[in-house]
């Protein structure tokens, strides 16, 4: 049983209150919460008995007062205006004092609370705010501790609406658990944990941009002991790539104005995202002069935020090669992202004030025939700018000019000049360029085209070209260097002297420059015949001979042909420029020949005599056989006739064979039928074959002729004997 000791002052028994406290551990707290409510409980009594006590000495001095001042009036009848200034005093000196020990009780009491750390209050503590994406979960944590314990408590969540008003979403208490209807979170919250572990946790899944409020969580004891802590809950979206979109057209120096550079754009973001522009990393900002930002926000009706801004800014010349981007900043649970969009380039329009103007092609040296392109180029892009290249009297508006098959004559100074048509004083600059093509004349022969140089005299030539540049010459004959430089002397000429000579002029610094000229030599003389090896030769009678004369002479001799015991079928004549001509004729060979060829012409004669033997083959030929005489070409010596060559007809190789093949049969015959008889191999002692009488020898001959393949055997005296008398 608890005793409490009372002091005269109530501050006082506070004290003495505390001091007996001390006296408990500090974990006995299920004492001091009785001890709490004991003094609480005895404290509201005696400002009830004070105040009662009060009340009641207020009506009996009242009563006093009036029956002494108004002695013959009831106490029952006396109404308010019947008190006087006296009793009014007396009245006021009474409350005071009630309400003076009624306070002196109060601070009693605050005293002992602030004293004994409220031992029935309960702590809830929660995190100041919960970040999460949007269409994810959140959890929001309430921790809680009392004196009293963790039983039979009462746990209940709200939200606060926009206008600051609590609606309540869950309530929780020893015998039930319940989720608010008809409201917003009714499908989409739970709650986990117990009262016995000190924590619950609100679990709102899918969350909304619309959930992003101040969520309470408010916490009872059964002592009437209460406690509450607060989340805020921050809702993010991350933002769509951003995208941005640069001027197609270009932008002229001369704008008066900031001209717009691009735009950047940002969607669905929550918050609102941020948008900085950049140039060559240095970023860009409205309050800078010739700068120009105009962003816009757009909510969209799922609640995100889209963001777009312009970029304007008065152009330079130095801004051609510069690369402008745009940068996103964002919000992300925990701190904040950034992402960059692509680097765009915008064309920038700017005078010239330099011109150039140079040969495109060909590179390096020019000469007749090539095709020229002119090109002129200023050091501005400005579409006002006109460019014009003039040579001499003739101008073409264009900065580019095609000149095919150039000559010596468009050589010169080339002039390109540029004209701003949006300046007021339309200024010209201007530049020029110098073309030389170089030439090649046409090579020069001398003596022209042909020349006769008699036989052991002395040729001289000469061959020019008049160039731009160093040329060189070269003489070739028949694709062979024959001699180098522009003179050509050949000495104690010959028939091998005689053809045609090309002199080629090169131009060496550049190639496929060249030109040629040509000279035909001609050697006057008597004729000569080109003799082969052998004028010897065997032919078989009836064969059809070939034959052959090449001479050389100049001018070209005649030639025939003489024979002996044959006659000149045909002949052919064949021309072969320097090497002279080819006279071929045909001879049936008959018996022995003889055959002349003879050449002449103004200068002299020549002739050559062929000897063709006639003679008999022992079989006949399937075919006639002929015998070619060629001559050599470049040495002028007659080469060698070819050996002859007798070719025999299938039919006499068959008649061999079938010879050869009754040979074999008629001895094998023989040797069988002795072989029967006994006279070989040992079958008789006595006998021997060459003591077989015969009449008359058994030699025979086997003769076959050219048409029938009938065998006669003969003895030795001539006697025709058929096969069945051997």
């Amino acid at each position: 049983m608890l005793t409490l000791p009372w002091a005269t002052s109530d501050v006082a028994s506070a004290m003495v209150i505390k001091q007996h406290m001390a006296k408990f551990p500090s974990s006995t707290t299920e004492v001091k919460s009785r001890v709490g409510r004991l003094f609480m409980k005895e404290i509201t009594a005696r400002v009830v008995r004070t105040t009662v006590w009060t009340m009641r000495k207020f009506r009996s001095s009242s009563k006093q007062t009036v029956s002494r001042h108004f002695p013959t009036v009831e106490i029952k009848k006396f109404t308010k205006p019947m008190f006087s200034r006296r009793t009014s005093s007396l009245h006021y000196r009474l409350t005071t004092m009630a309400v003076r020990d009624a306070a002196s009780l109060l601070v009693g009491l605050l005293v002992l609370f602030h004293t004994w750390e409220a031992w029935a209050a309960v702590e809830v503590n929660m995190e100041d705010r919960v970040e999460v994406i949007r269409g994810t979960t959140a959890q929001i944590a309430c921790m809680f501790t009392s004196v009293d314990g963790v039983g039979g408590m009462i746990i209940q969540w709200f939200y606060v609406t926009r206008s600051g008003e609590r609606q309540r979403i869950y309530y929780q208490d020893a015998t039930r658990k319940e989720v608010e209807r008809g409201i917003p979170f009714t499908e989409r919250i739970s709650v986990n944990g117990t009262v016995a572990t000190g924590e619950v946790v609100l679990i709102i899944s899918d969350v909304q941009l619309e959930d992003e409020l101040e969520y309470v969580c408010l916490v009872k004891t059964l002592t009437d002991g209460a406690g509450e802590g607060r989340t805020k809950l921050k809702v993010f979206e991350i933002p769509n790539i951003p995208t941005i979109e640069r001027e197609p057209r270009g932008i002229s120096v001369h704008e008066d104005s900031p001209s717009k550079i691009g735009t950047c754009e940002v969607k669905n973001g929550f918050p609102k995202p941020n948008i900085t522009w950049y140039r060559n990393n240095t970023p860009l900002h409205a309050a800078q002069d010739g700068v120009k930002v105009e962003p816009s926000i757009t909510n969209e009706s799922s609640g995100l935020f889209s963001v777009k801004s312009e970029l304007s800014i008065k152009v330079v010349k130095e801004d051609k090669d510069d690369l402008f981007y745009c940068e996103v900043t964002y919000f992300v649970p925990g701190g904040i992202k950034m992402t960059e969009t692509s680097r765009i380039n915008i064309t920038v329009y700017y005078p010239s004030t330099a011109v150039n103007v140079w040969v495109d092609s060909p590179k390096g040296k020019i000469k007749e025939g090539d095709t020229i392109v002119l090109r002129c180029i200023g050091n501005g892009n400005d579409a006002s700018s006109l460019l014009t290249i003039t040579h001499g009297d003739v101008s073409w508006d264009s900065n580019e000019v095609v000149l095919q098959n150039v000559t010596r004559l468009h050589s010169g100074v080339y002039h390109c000049t540029s004209m701003n048509i949006e300046t007021v004083t339309f200024e010209e600059i201007s530049g020029n360029t110098t073309v030389f093509v170089n030439y090649l004349d046409p090579a020069v022969v001398m003596p022209k085209d042909t020349i006769v140089v008699a036989q052991r005299e002395e040729l001289k030539a000469t061959c020019n070209a008049l160039s731009s540049l160093q040329t060189h010459t070269v003489w070739f004959k028949n694709g062979e260097k024959v001699s180098q430089g522009n003179s050509l002397i050949l000495k104690d000429a010959t028939f091998d002297t005689a053809g045609t000579y090309v002199c080629v002029v090169t131009v060496p610094e550049i190639e496929g420059m060249e030109t040629n000229g040509k000279l035909q030599v001609n050697v006057q003389g008597p004729p000569q015949i080109i003799k082969p090896e052998s004028t010897e030769m065997e032919e078989s009678y009836g064969t059809t001979v070939q034959l052959i004369c090449h001479v050389r002479g100049f001018p070209a001799p005649s030639i025939n042909w003489d024979t002996s015991g044959g006659k000149v079928l045909n002949t052919e004549i064949q021309a072969l420029g320097e090497k002279g001509i080819k006279n071929t004729a045909f001879v049936e060979v008959t018996s022995d020949i003889t055959a002349v060829c003879n050449a002449s012409n103004t200068y002299g004669t020549d002739a050559m005599t062929l000897n063709i033997k006639a003679i008999i083959d022992t079989t006949t030929p399937a075919f006639s056989t002929s015998t070619t005489t060629t001559i050599s070409s470049s040495t002028g010596k007659a080469a060698i006739p070819p050996k002859k060559i007798k070719k025999e007809g299938s039919g006499v190789i068959i008649a061999v064979l079938i010879i050869c093949i009754l040979l074999l049969a008629i001895l094998g015959s023989v040797l069988y039928f002795l072989y029967k008889k006994g006279k070989i191999c040992g079958r008789s002692g006595k006998q021997d074959l060459t003591k077989e009488k015969s009449g008359k020898d058994n030699i025979v001959v086997e003769m076959k002729s050219d048409n029938t393949e009938e065998a006669v055997l003969l003895g030795v005296n001539g006697e025709k004997q058929t096969p069945s008398d051997q």
